[in-house]
């Protein structure tokens, strides 16, 4: 299929663009210079940017900036952008300008040419008024980052909790095994194991709701270095205004548009709070797939759900690929905390040109924690049931329990009584009666598990 051109033309001169495009020469020009990797801008950060864009009219027309048709005309075109309408017009990948100065200006590009022809839209002079790329791009990572916490990420990671909840209350009556070091421990609770998951989820979303207010902060009206050269503060003022009102989300101006533009520590700040999800995340699949391993060779003190057959050749295998997925992409969060990290340190003088990769390195670990919770809740802890049978078969014959006899006994004549058990191969009780120090009624009264998991 032969593909049509059209000419565009930029400062540069002509480029020939596809006729069924709706960017321009700006855009063309980077999709031709940049073929590198298939990791396309994402489209939260696109529809951040239209946002903005959509923002940005209301207020240039509110301070008298903007005629009326234009100001309706780029609102209208934005506004239709942010509902997903034109998704396919936004080719470029990230790896482009650092400044991101050419995805701004495919969105320029866009909104321009769908405005109607009747009206004369320029994509710099209207659509970019009293803007640069450089405090656009920086707040569109910010406004992208907060929407997508704020409607994905933090719902799941309540639906999450309630799930985890719901099963402390159902598995409180089960004493299991502790362990540390992957050796046996004392007996806790299963509801105390599970307690544990459910608060570090709970650190994690107060973690994040501590961040937010660093996200929220914009350095919108900064322009170009920070001095807000073509801008105005009314503009600034009227700007976050009406993003705020489009997004139903409060944002603020940074205090100081110089550290807006060239620093990122909002963006680590924050991802800082994403890879303790993450860790976070890790320790409970981790958790639950060692406790779920066997069925017969294994630990076998829970099930969880058999989704798919896990062996190619192993008839009737079934593995845990839930906690599997939800690992592999806690790894993934740690490594794009490592490239954010590095690249937020790069800024020189007025700006920070690895904005790309942070904008997307940021929104897809907020994507894939979100997503991956939401397969984990529904697929993994909705089924998970304890196998109190095997919980309480382990603690019968855990040495640990020695440790009910240290305050009657003292440490070394336990520690004895447990290596013996282990030399032996016999129970504790055994043991501990034979060494003369614990009459069988004594054992049974001090050596209970149930009391020595709420002390």
């Amino acid at each position: 299929m032969t593909t049509e051109y059209r000419t565009e033309r930029d400062s540069m001169g002509e480029i020939q663009v596809p006729s069924t495009a709706k960017w321009g020469a700006q855009t063309e020009r980077s999709r031709q210079n940049f073929k590198i990797g298939s990791q396309k801008m994402p489209l939260e950060l696109i529809h951040a940017i239209a946002a903005i864009k959509q923002a940005a009219a209301k207020a240039n027309q509110e301070i008298g900036k903007l005629s009326e048709d234009r100001a309706t005309s780029i609102q209208n075109a934005a506004a239709a952008i942010v509902r997903g309408e034109h998704d396919d017009q936004f080719p470029l990948v990230i790896w482009q300008t650092g400044s991101g100065t050419q995805t701004n200006m495919n969105v320029n590009e866009v909104i321009a040419n769908l405005t109607p022809d009747s009206v004369a839209v320029h994509p710099n002079d209207h659509v970019n008024m009293s803007q640069s790329s450089n405090d656009v791009f920086p707040s569109a990572i910010h406004v992208a980052g907060t929407l997508v916490i704020e409607q994905q990420l933090l719902p799941v990671m309540k639906k999450v909790i309630t799930t985890l909840h719901h099963l402390e209350e159902q598995n409180f009556d089960c004493i299991k095994i502790g362990r540390t070091h992957l050796q046996d421990a004392t007996p806790v609770r299963f509801s105390q194991e599970i307690s544990g998951w459910r608060s570090g989820i709970e650190h994690s979303y107060h973690q994040l709701e501590l961040g937010l207010t660093e996200l929220k902060q914009l350095p919108l009206g900064g322009t170009a270095v920070g001095t807000g050269l073509n801008a105005s503060p009314a503009y600034t003022k009227a700007v976050l205004v009406a993003l705020s009102e489009i997004t139903d989300t409060s944002f603020i101006s940074d205090a100081n548009t110089f550290h807006g533009l060239a620093n990122k520590d909002a963006l680590v700040f924050v991802h800082g709070a994403l890879k303790g999800l993450a860790g976070n995340a890790m320790k409970m699949a981790n958790d639950i797939r060692w406790m779920a391993s066997g069925p017969r060779s294994g630990l076998g003190e829970i099930t969880i759900p058999a989704n798919e057959p896990g062996s190619s050749i192993m008839p009737g295998k079934v593995n845990p690929t839930q906690c599997e997925a939800l690992t592999m992409v806690a790894a993934q969060v740690m490594g794009n905390d490592s490239t954010i990290g590095f690249a937020a340190s790069q800024g020189n003088f007025e700006l920070n040109v690895f904005l790309p990769v942070l904008g997307y390195n940021f929104l897809q670990s907020i994507q894939l924690l979100s997503e991956a919770l939401v397969s984990f809740e529904e697929n993994c802890l909705q089924g998970l049931q304890a196998n109190e049978a095997r919980m309480q078969e382990l603690v019968d014959q855990s040495l640990m329990l020695v440790t009910a006899l240290n305050q009657h006994i003292g440490y070394d004549n336990g520690a004895k009584i447990a290596k013996t058990a282990f030399a032996q191969n016999i129970t504790l009780m055994e043991a501990a009666i034979d060494s003369g120090l614990v009459t069988d009624e004594q054992y049974d009264e001090w050596v209970r598990p149930v009391a020595m998991v709420d002390n």
